[in-house]
């Protein structure tokens, strides 16, 4: 199996400080991000956000963790990169854009390499389920969130 790969976009309406708001908790993504189970702090910033962060998620076949390091480029870009964990590797962000003073478009992306190991038992319907779960959904999810 390769990589696990996608992006997902939606106009959101709601200014982009209030959709950055919402990213910016990134421990607050598991009350609305399908398949997180847990997060939790390792390390917070002077701002006190969380830097890095413990996941677990669900994994279809088994829950997947991983520890992430989060980069905060607000109001514009939220990335994340994985320090370790039961992927090989895994590599996302988020990305704002202001449309007008009451429209934001968020553009969610997602690179995910399961390794030799996972990728093995991650394999056609599963692969396509874990592909769905983890990015198909998620710009939806934050406009629900947002707009509710």
């Amino acid at each position: 199996m390769g990589k696990l790969t996608g992006e997902s976009s939606v106009e959101i309406d709601a200014p982009i400080a209030t959709v950055w708001a919402e990213l910016e908790n990134v421990l607050g993504a598991a009350e609305w991000q399908g398949g997180m189970k847990s997060m939790a702090a390792v390390e917070t910033d002077a701002d006190g956000r969380a830097t890095v962060v413990d996941v677990v998620a669900d994994g279809k076949v088994r829950d997947l963790k991983s520890r992430q390091r989060f980069t905060y480029a607000g109001p514009n870009k939220l990335s994340w990169s994985q320090e370790k964990g039961d992927m090989s590797a895994i590599d996302g962000s988020w990305t704002l854009e202001s449309l007008d003073e009451n429209r934001t478009k968020a553009t969610y992306a997602l690179v995910a390499d399961p390794g030799r190991k996972l990728g093995l038992v991650i394999r056609g319907p599963v692969e396509m389920a874990l592909r769905a779960m983890l990015v198909n959904p998620r710009a939806g999810e934050l406009k629900k969130r947002i707009e509710g």
